[in-house]
């Protein structure tokens, strides 16, 4: 990790402050690293490769960023089989395919896709959201069944310097109600109001209440207090994520035009 740090910090510095544990760099806006995602879309597909793969994509592999562009577009099944070709091509990528993991969720293929988040969080030990994620999947799997069921076998991931992501795993951890989390989605800076108001739906959705789970992720991308989506968040992959949700699942799409 320091040495992908040292690289980062030569081609992209905010990039590399995103995965530092201060996230320190002069004159940042608090919204502007509320996700390493919303950098990581932006880096050179090379420098995020384990050694070797770049070789291999430049081979006529498909690449991650076609995954993420077919997903975005809302094609969920056909980023899954880009990123199984990635895989394919180079199994070691294996841990660092988080987009495969948001992907099979939306396709419906929880097991494979909680398995995708545990092998990312072994090599990624920080990440809240691959924690979240990874509830996500195993409460939805016929073996678990609920969120209080797959809480017990929650991976072990270290604290997200981020306030709004703490109150999104605490809640999902049942160690909090949804209070510090709406408090954010309507008093926040921008991209903890969108952060929040994603993980509120997901969080809804996963214990069974489709009315405020469709309330919460409209509200994520459009409407009032929305401006990370609709600005300078735009390319940000969750915000791509959460269009793709209310596409999916047929939710009020006024908001996302």
């Amino acid at each position: 990790m320091r040495k992908c740090l040292t690289l980062l910090r030569l081609l992209h510095p905010l990039a590399a402050a995103a995965f530092s544990p201060t996230g320190q760099t002069p004159q940042l806006n608090s919204a502007a690293v509320a996700t390493r995602r919303s950098f990581l879309a932006n880096i050179p597909a090379a420098v995020l490769l384990p050694v070797g793969a770049a070789h291999a994509a430049a081979g006529g592999t498909p690449s991650v960023a076609e995954g993420m562009s077919a997903f975005a577009a809302g094609d969920v099944e056909r980023s899954v089989q880009i990123y199984d070709a990635v895989i394919a091509a180079d199994p070691r990528r294996i841990p660092y395919l988080w987009q495969r993991g948001l992907s099979l969720y939306y396709a419906g293929d929880y097991a494979a896709g909680a398995e995708q988040f545990a092998a990312d969080v072994a090599v990624n030990p920080n990440d809240t959201e691959e924690q979240i994620w990874h509830l996500l999947c195993l409460s939805r799997t016929p073996s678990v069944g609920s969120l209080t069921a797959a809480r017990p076998k929650k991976l072990a991931v270290g604290r997200d310097r981020r306030p709004v992501m703490r109150a999104a795993q605490a809640l999902f951890l049942g160690e909090a109600d949804e209070k510090v989390l709406m408090d954010l989605a309507a008093g926040g800076d921008a991209g903890s109001r969108f952060y929040a108001r994603l993980y509120l739906s997901l969080y809804y959705e996963a214990t069974g209440d489709t009315g405020r789970a469709e309330e919460w992720m409209v509200r994520s991308v459009g409407g009032p207090g929305s401006d990370y989506a609709t600005s300078f968040g735009a390319k940000d992959p969750m915000v791509e994520l959460a269009r793709v949700a209310v596409q999916r699942r047929g939710w009020s799409g006024t908001a996302v035009k």
